[in-house]
């Protein structure tokens, strides 16, 4: 029996580039006020490229009354710069937190720090900030791109808990199949704490294909197929993916996902469609 309800769902956005963006993100924010999420994600650049643009786009969530989690990630940065960050974050009032590893910005070579994987950066929260954030991590169905295997990946994920986070988001996929047998096997190893599925509308065929080749997420091949076949013809892309991406949505709702975690990609349109076929 599954125990979601109205209050189970988040989003993610990204922090806009400029006015143009601003203005969009903020057109988009308030057409998703609707849905009533639990709380908004604000993605972070390699290597803080962004970090001013995500804690600014955190502060105009909250004032849009908006419960907001910054993501941040340690790979390139050091302990005293990541606790000036905290600091900020709870002096803000910031509550909540997506502990990410990152990626390391175009050119960096050895990395001196000792934050070298998301856990290091969830234990040093815990140890500089205590209970005050609640932890978010990822957690790959279909392996982490980078993980030598599917057992390395499981334990990987096993240590971001123990060192402290309290829930869990995962990357896209379309194969429920995978997230179930992902929440399984770290059940098996004393995992207990929520694992929310993260779902990409499908809106875009070529930009589909980019970001899954880019972050490792499998397309079905019958997928794939009908996209392609599709062309350049937007409204039908749009229409079969929303069809999609809502009976997988309805799939994980029925089998006891604790939630939904839409990667909005700063568009309200498709989380609409898909959250409004929904019944839970």
């Amino acid at each position: 029996m599954s125990s979601f309800s109205k209050e189970s769902f988040s989003l993610e956005f990204f922090p806009p580039r400029d006015q143009a963006g601003r203005e969009r993100l903020l057109s988009t924010a308030k057409q998703l006020q609707i849905i009533n999420p639990s709380y908004v994600s604000v993605t972070f650049g390699a290597g803080g490229s962004t970090r001013e643009g995500t804690a600014e786009t955190v502060r105009l969530f909250s004032r849009m009354g908006y419960e907001a989690a910054p993501h941040l990630s340690c790979i390139g940065a050091d302990r005293d710069s990541i606790c000036q960050i905290l600091d900020a974050y709870r002096a803000e009032g910031v509550k909540r937190l997506v502990a990410l590893r990152g990626d390391l910005p175009s050119g960096m070579g050895v990395v001196s720090s000792d934050l070298r994987h998301a856990s290091d950066l969830v234990k040093l929260v815990r140890e500089h900030s205590g209970d005050w954030f609640h932890i978010e991590v990822a957690a790959y169905p279909e392996m982490h791109p980078q993980a030598q295997g599917f057992e390395q990946d499981i334990e990987h994920f096993v240590q971001k808990v123990r060192a402290g986070a309290d829930s869990a988001i995962t990357q896209y996929f379309f194969n429920p199949d995978a997230y179930f047998s992902f929440v399984d096997s770290v059940r098996a190893k004393g995992v207990d704490i929520p694992i929310v599925p993260g779902i990409m509308p499908i809106t875009n065929h070529t930009q589909l294909v980019r970001f899954s080749q880019m972050c490792g997420a499998e397309i079905p091949r019958w997928i794939r197929l009908r996209l392609a076949e599709f062309g350049d013809d937007r409204q039908s892309i749009r229409q079969f993916g929303t069809e999609v991406v809502t009976r997988l949505c309805q799939e994980l709702i029925d089998n006891g996902a604790p939630g939904i975690h839409f990667y909005t990609l700063n568009n309200a349109e498709a989380t609409l469609s898909i959250w409004e076929n929904l019944s839970y």
